[in-house]
């Protein structure tokens, strides 16, 4: 597999991702499902009750790439491993996905303010009887946050589609004080995790 250009399908939607992807040199092939809405290859992402935030981004990234997989292999085209993640925001032990719309950005952005939260990343990837994860928990400190700055912040529309309601490589990194852990894992996908599996399916990062 080593030798491909694009040795890996990528199941997922984040542009970030992919540019973390070609910045380890890993090429790949966008794998996207039209289902119906949060659901097909991102599978259900509906926290189960009393799931934890840990449990809940393995089972989500662990059911892309076996959603992926199983979609590929129904394919007549080239069979090839599925790549998959799910970043997932945890304060006080709750899930904190993405924002509703702009109010409940606000809501999100107001609770984290002045505090550390954790960032769990995990990462998996299929490729017929073979599957692998990694996760990858990271900590990420806010300075306090009037409501008018979080305000404007919501208004650029960079906390639409962010875990957290925050991008934490975009404007947010103003209100970021400290980081601990893996920053690419923040972004979306932790590089040492993936190069890991990657590794592990006979690819070479």
């Amino acid at each position: 597999m080593s030798g491909s250009t694009k040795p890996i399908y990528l199941a997922s939607r984040s542009l970030r991702r992919r540019e973390l992807l070609r910045q380890i040199g890993i090429g790949f092939e966008l794998l996207l499902l039209r289902e119906e809405p949060r659901r097909g290859i991102d599978g259900d992402e509906n926290p189960h009750p009393g799931e934890a935030p840990f449990d809940y981004a393995l089972r989500v990234a662990g059911a892309k790439a076996q959603a992926g997989f199983a979609a590929v292999a129904r394919r007549r085209g080239l069979v090839k491993p599925v790549l998959a993640a799910d970043t997932t925001i945890a304060l006080d032990g709750r899930i904190i996905g993405k924002p509703r719309d702009a109010e409940d950005a606000v809501h999100i952005l107001a609770a984290l303010s002045g505090r550390s939260h954790g960032v769990i990343t995990a990462v998996a990837m299929a490729y017929a009887d073979q599957f692998e994860t990694r996760v990858s928990e990271s900590v990420v400190t806010m300075d306090a946050i009037d409501e008018a700055r979080i305000r404007r912040y919501v208004a650029s529309g960079e906390p639409m589609d962010k875990a957290g309601a925050y991008a934490v490589q975009g404007r947010a990194a103003a209100f970021i004080s400290r980081v601990e852990g893996s920053y690419s894992g923040i972004m979306g996908l932790p590089l040492a995790e993936t190069a890991a599996l990657l590794n592990l399916f006979g690819i070479e990062v």
